[in-house]
C-alpha cells in the first residue's frame, strides 16, 4: 500500500453532502486536494466546497461512474482517488424488514459501489490512485436486529478486501475503514425501523481526518479498533 499526499491530488468524494462526507471533502481540500462532490442534493453539495465540480446522483444508478470520470477529467485532467462515504441504515428483525428496504440497503451499500468502481477503476489506474470506503463496525460486529444492514456492510468490506489484492496489478490502492458508530445523523433517518439504545457516537470531526490521515499515510485499513 503507498501513501496518497492530498496535495494536488483530484478526489472525487461520494456522500459528499452528509455529515461524514461533508466533513471528508472540506478536509481534503484543506490539505490540498481538488475535490469532486458527488450525491443526491446539488444544493447540499454546492455550499460543502465553493467552486468544487459537482456531480449529482445516486450510487445506484450503474453510469454514476462514467460521470464522476468525465467531470474529474473535465476539470483538473484526471482522477486520482475515491472515497465513498455513500450509505442508508435499516432496523428491526428481519422478518419485519421490507423486501424493498433489503434491496435498497443492498443497492447502497454494496451493489452500487461495485458499479461505481467498474467505470472508475481505470481512471484510477492511470495515475496509480486510491478508493477508500466506509463501511461499518457491523461487518465486524453483526448485531441482531441488524441482519440486513451488516450482511450489506460485510458485502462491502469482502469486496475491498478481495480488490485490495485484485487491483494490486494496476497500481490501486483499496483502504476498507469500519468506524464505530458516529455521531453524523444517520441512525436517526433509517429506511425502516428505530435504532436502538446506542451510546454515545464517535466526532465526525475526528472520523474524518482519521481517513485522510489513513489515505496520505498509505493504510489499508482501518478497523474498528483503530479509532480512538
Amino acid at each position: 500500500m503507498s501513501a496518497h499526499p492530498l496535495t494536488g491530488s483530484v478526489v472525487a468524494v461520494l456522500g459528499a453532502s452528509g455529515a461524514l462526507g461533508s466533513r471528508i471533502a472540506r478536509g481534503a481540500h484543506e490539505r490540498g486536494a481538488h475535490v469532486v462532490l458527488v450525491g443526491r442534493d446539488e444544493a447540499r453539495l454546492s455550499a460543502v466546497v465553493e467552486g468544487a465540480a459537482v456531480v449529482v446522483g445516486d450510487i445506484a444508478d450503474a453510469g454514476l461512474g462514467d460521470r464522476v470520470v468525465a467531470a474529474a477529467t473535465e476539470h483538473h485532467g484526471g482522477l486520482d482517488g475515491l472515497v465513498n462515504a455513500a450509505g442508508v441504515v435499516a432496523f428491526g428483525p428481519l422478518l419485519d424488514t421490507d423486501d424493498a428496504v433489503i434491496e435498497e440497503l443492498f443497492l447502497t451499500n454494496a451493489l452500487g459501489p461495485l458499479f461505481l468502481l467498474r467505470r472508475v477503476v481505470p481512471a484510477l489506474a492511470q495515475r496509480r490512485g486510491f478508493v477508500a470506503q466506509v463501511s461499518a463496525v457491523v461487518a465486524e460486529q453483526p448485531l441482531p436486529g441488524m441482519a440486513a444492514y451488516a450482511a450489506s456492510k460485510a458485502a462491502l468490506t469482502a469486496a475491498d478486501k478481495a480488490l485490495t489484492r485484485e487491483l494490486r496489478r494496476c497500481g490501486v490502492d483499496v483502504i476498507d475503514i469500519r468506524p464505530p458508530h458516529t455521531e453524523t445523523g444517520l441512525a436517526g433517518r433509517p429506511l425502516a425501523g428505530t435504532a436502538p439504545p446506542l451510546p454515545q457516537g464517535l466526532d465526525p470531526d475526528a472520523v474524518a481526518r482519521q481517513i485522510l490521515d489513513a489515505v496520505e499515510s498509505g493504510r489499508p485499513e482501518l478497523a474498528s479498533t483503530d479509532f480512538a
